[in-house]
């Protein structure tokens, strides 16, 4: 359309106005994108935006840069601390392929801190042998915010870990909880609950991270309530709410029995992520006198029995990984270890030994240091607990305490310092192994173990 000079002279800073001020309410990237579960022919991919009317998300195959698809969210609810949570699920997608993807919110493309990619899982199974590959796990990520933090010295120690996972090579992470840690002005409000992930996961340090690799989660106290908080806090609901808008597991409990655990297969591994507090009963009770004590629940435990049978029927999984927040071999009953709930420990393993469960591991968290540990069934094989722990919190001096004459520990492995855990799965056929490495916040190696599928399966001749 022709406008007389005179018109445009009034219309075209009445469109520059609009323009700028549609820009200036755009909405924009709180945290992510993140990478969640992985399948065949789908992915997860999650985003925390602020004040975004419009988002999509463009995919699309590396190789065929012309086919692309569109998932797009308008109308976004808001949560209580102010945030909009995005659940991705591209789907019917390509096995074994990869894909490139943009975000763009209110029409502007965003620039994002890790490479905008995704894969998903190759068809190996009866056609090949597994593939290698490799993962990151670990516990206790404090971010310091000093206003809310008790006064002194912040519990914080450093966010330089987030960094080095984020510049490995890993395919996923195993966070096995205390992902982010309420404080007393958090946990005793719905909007205080729901501002703690928000802030923390938003700090520079862990973008790359969140979108490098997959990322699968379970819970312990401290993103779960206050500290050692068992089946009675009040926001329990709430929490459990709030852990499924910020993570992408597969799925999240049972219809009849609410909780964070879930389970996930990559390659030739079977990952069992354990809920310890949904159902948890106190710590501090005698389990002489209450030998019904349950960290998991009766439905939960029994939940975990039948799936580590499914996953021996199906045959393909070498390595099985039970990844819960309390530490389940080491016997002194300092925190809230499975020690302190011995008789569903004893039960676990006697099942495991009854039906020749082969290739258990635990991870575990929680107690600001780092360890492995093992133990002989009475079939002859070996079961092993990795701690990895803390990501970013406080430690202390483990090494020369008293858990260091643990009976079960491996001598050389307890690390106090801030670090992570990589598992790299390797090898062909028997030769199968898993190296172990702990690497500290100054990119160091703390230690390297290997441990083979032969030490966890049984004997020849049983």
């Amino acid at each position: 359309m022709h406008l007389p000079s005179r018109l445009r002279a009034v219309v075209a800073p009445a469109l520059l106005f609009l323009s700028l001020a549609s820009a200036l309410v755009a909405g924009e990237i709180v945290s992510g994108p993140m990478l969640g579960y992985r399948a065949h022919r789908e992915v997860f991919l999650w985003l925390e935006t602020k004040d975004a009317e419009e988002v999509t998300l463009t995919y699309w195959l590396v190789n065929q840069p012309d086919e692309k698809h569109t998932i797009t969210h308008t109308d976004v609810p808001v949560h209580p601390a102010g945030g909009q949570i995005h659940h991705f699920r591209p789907g019917l997608l390509k096995m074994g392929g990869t894909y490139r993807y943009a975000i763009t919110i209110d029409g502007q493309e965003q620039a994002l801190a890790a490479t905008p990619t995704f894969s998903t899982q190759e068809l190996w199974e009866w056609r090949t042998s597994p593939p290698d590959f490799s993962f990151l796990f670990g516990s206790c990520a404090y971010i310091n915010e000093p206003e809310f933090d008790r006064p002194g010295e912040g519990y914080g120690k450093t966010t330089r870990t987030f960094e080095l996972m984020g510049e490995s090579d890993a395919e996923f992470m195993v966070w096995t909880g205390d992902n982010w840690y309420w404080r007393e002005p958090d946990y005793d409000s719905v909007s205080g609950l729901w501002y703690r992930p928000m802030h923390d996961r938003a700090i520079p340090e862990m973008q790359k991270l969140l979108g490098t690799m997959h990322h699968y989660a379970t819970w312990d106290d401290h993103d779960y309530g206050p500290n050692d908080s068992n089946w009675s806090y009040e926001y329990k609901d709430v929490a459990l709410d709030i852990f499924k808008a910020y993570w992408g597991n597969h799925t999240y409990g049972e219809a009849n029995n609410p909780g964070v655990y879930s389970k996930f297969y990559w390659g030739d591994a079977a990952f069992f992520l354990m809920d310890n507090h949904y159902h948890r009963d106190a710590a501090g009770l005698d389990q002489d006198k209450h030998p019904e004590k349950t960290q998991w629940g009766r439905p939960q435990l029994e939940w975990l029995k039948q799936s580590l049978l499914s996953a021996k029927e199906l045959k393909h999984f070498k390595f099985l990984f039970i990844a819960t927040g309390n530490q389940m071999l080491q016997t002194e009953p300092r925190g809230e270890p499975h020690e302190l709930y011995r008789r569903e420990r004893e039960e676990l393993l006697d099942f495991i030994v009854e039906n020749q469960i082969e290739g258990v591991i635990f991870l575990t968290g929680d107690v600001h240091h780092s360890a492995m540990y093992h133990r002989k069934l009475s079939d002859g094989r070996m079961v092993y607990d990795i701690t990895s722990s803390p990501l970013s919190s406080g430690s202390w001096p483990v090494e020369t305490s008293s858990k260091a004459e643990d009976p079960y520990v491996i001598p050389g492995t307890l690390v106090g310092d801030q670090n992570f855990v990589r598992i790299d799965v390797r090898g062909e056929g028997k030769r199968r192994e898993l190296l172990v490495t702990c690497i500290d916040k100054q990119g160091d190696t703390r230690f390297e173990q290997v441990i083979k599928l032969s030490d966890l399966q049984l004997p020849s001749g049983n």
